[in-house]
């Protein structure tokens, strides 16, 4: 059975573009329900942790690796330091473990 890349395409151009214009004609108005306003507020976050937390894992030879470093990278950031810092911190903790494990 062969299949056309176009279809795909087409397919792909449609749900893309039908997530993006529905909101937009069927709420007018502005969102004035603070649940909602604080739903839409965290999605993007929420989206992007949930796309990067399995690949912190998955990206080290080690499973552990990875987990250790995902927690000394949060308390890291809890400290206060910026990403530049969390991020060299996690990489220098993942090299170390690695060398180890």
């Amino acid at each position: 059975m062969k299949h056309s890349t176009w279809i795909y395409i087409l397919i792909m151009i449609l749900t893309t573009n039908l997530i993006r214009v529905i909101p937009l004609t069927l709420i007018r108005k502005e969102i004035k329900n603070p649940f909602i306003k604080s739903f839409l507020y965290y999605v993007p976050y929420v989206t992007l942790a949930v796309m990067t937390f399995p690949a912190i894992i998955e990206a080290t030879n080690s499973p552990i690796s990875g987990c250790v470093a995902l927690v000394l990278g949060i308390i890291a950031a809890w400290a206060g330091l910026g990403l530049f810092p969390v991020s060299v911190i996690c990489c220098l903790i993942v090299f170390v473990l690695e060398l180890f494990l």
